[in-house]
């Protein structure tokens, strides 16, 4: 067991071996990252290139917060079409929080980066009585060229809808996690196991670069507000109406089940993992 963290900025001994230690995945954009004493990073892009950047807190649960944290970032910064080239975590942790708990947020941060080839640049990590569980803010940082950005307000009428993988993974995930115990009452621990690891499937980045290299008018990661909140704001954002078939929006009977004890929508359930793309002929 290692000793509880008082409230106030880490100490600079657990800065260095619970998060810069833990920091590997390095980019040659990256110029200056994490490190004791410096409060910003230095970035270098080529002449041709823009910055794409986001920020997320993860608030609605206390599970693998570290890795779905740098994987909700990258997922808006990859529906821009770009490729995510490093994130900064702001980790807010309640008094008392062991810094072995820490260290876990780090590898599971780490981790995902690896998978992403995403380098950790800087952040903040700070002890506090105002939160009563880890809370994680990313802002993610980006580059894509000029000419090839994406927008949510890029789609056109006669385009084509396009839904990948399942809508509401990760909250059929979390409340597979969180409501547990509330769930084993009607299903089967095998069945709460499937429904916990959709986690998984969490990355929209490989399909959106498979959408990317055949043309699309327009992506958007489908969070907050579920299917139905990404298709209002497609629309919205590309002043066009949409047409579509509920019946034909992608969902796992899991995710139905989970639903309807908790007397949830999974249109309208948080729903990173999937994204929300318009094309021709798609």
């Amino acid at each position: 067991m290692t000793d509880q963290m008082k409230a106030g900025k880490v100490p600079e001994s657990v800065l260095k071996r619970s998060i810069i230690k833990q920091i590997k995945t390095k980019r040659p954009e990256i110029l200056m990252g994490a490190a004791v004493g410096e409060d910003c990073a230095l970035i270098e892009l080529a002449q041709d290139e823009v910055y794409v950047m986001s920020t997320d807190p993860i608030t609605g649960t206390s599970h693998e917060i570290g890795s779905l944290a740098v994987h909700v970032t990258a997922n808006d910064i990859a529906s821009a079409g770009a490729e995510v080239i490093g994130v900064m975590l702001s980790v807010l942790l309640p008094e008392g929080t062991e810094e072995e708990e820490l260290k876990t947020i780090m590898k599971q941060v780490e981790e995902t980066c690896h998978e992403l080839n995403i380098q950790t640049i800087g952040g903040h990590t700070e002890v506090t009585r105002v939160v009563n569980q880890p809370v994680i803010t990313v802002t993610g940082v980006g580059k894509v060229r000029k000419d090839s950005y994406i927008t949510t307000g890029g789609a056109c009428p006669g385009d084509d809808v396009v839904v990948t993988k399942w809508i509401g993974l990760e909250g059929t995930s979390i409340i597979a996690r969180e409501k547990e115990d509330k769930l084993k009452e009607r299903f089967s621990e095998s069945f709460i196991r499937k429904a916990a690891d959709f986690n998984k499937y969490i990355s929209v980045v490989p399909e959106a670069a498979v959408a990317v290299k055949h043309g699309v008018s327009s992506m958007h990661d489908i969070t907050e507000g579920g299917i139905y909140g990404a298709l209002w704001e497609v629309a919205e954002a590309s002043s066009a109406g949409l047409d579509i078939d509920l019946l034909s929006i992608p969902v796992r009977q899991e995710t139905i089940e989970i639903c309807e004890v908790f007397g949830l929508s999974p249109y309208q359930l948080i729903s990173s993992g999937s994204m929300l793309i318009t094309t021709r002929g798609g």
